[in-house]
């Protein structure tokens, strides 16, 4: 995104959602959060997708029909601007937040039916009708592949796997936050995950960006 944006939108004022972002996360963060103005232009493509803004989703090459994937280095600020942007939808369209390793705790206790929750089961009814659960899957990658009562298994690919299928017949959004980069994706959980990743996801990545918890 060229330096000179204007940050300019027909769907919302960035100036005044920026104050919010801003209130929000000291409210739920503490008063040391803060945003800088680096980070400006991710937080505009956040705007962006979670306003539904199709101008500048098309000027962006933003596809509002998929999730989001947020990379960037650790410290960057990745879960709480996931976290504090579920409060710009309806609370019927939010994303609920879950950490990987909460899953594979989850996993050890309870098994396989873990990975029926967030995908065969990962719907809500509403008006008469069955609805997909968004979720966002927060630090992708530092969950391990567990042994359940001796079966390897990597959680989260049976999970990204299943939910890409419901992403196809339901149109089921899932967004990630990670650390790792494609490459270490595709490392950790193969290529038909990478792939995948790629055909239900819009790629959004800190290049640089300074350690806010220091």
């Amino acid at each position: 995104m060229p330096k000179t944006i204007t940050y300019k939108s027909n769907k919302f004022y960035f100036d005044e959602c920026l104050s919010f972002l801003k209130k929000t996360g000291k409210k739920i963060y503490g008063p040391k959060f803060k945003v800088i103005e680096e980070d400006h232009p991710i937080i505009f493509k956040l705007f962006t997708y979670f306003f539904r803004d199709q101008e500048n989703a098309n000027l962006l090459d933003i596809d509002l029909a998929k999730g989001i994937l947020l990379m960037g280095p650790i410290g960057c600020g990745k879960t709480s601007l996931m976290n504090i942007m579920r409060f710009i939808r309806s609370q019927h369209d939010q994303h609920l937040m879950i950490s990987t390793r909460k899953i594979s705790y989850d996993f050890i206790q309870n098994g396989y039916q873990v990975i029926e929750k967030y995908s065969d089961r990962s719907f809500k009814f509403k008006t008469d009708e069955w609805i997909p659960k968004h979720y966002c899957f927060d630090d992708l990658g530092v969950e391990n592949s567990l042994k359940y009562f001796g079966n390897d298994c990597n959680v989260m690919t049976e999970i990204l796997l299943s939910r890409y299928d419901y992403f196809i017949s339901h149109k089921m959004l899932t967004h990630i936050t990670t650390n790792l980069d494609s490459d270490e994706i595709e490392k950790l959980y193969g290529s038909r995950v990478r792939s995948r990743l790629r055909e239900m996801m819009n790629l959004i990545s800190f290049s640089v960006s300074r350690d806010k918890r220091r």
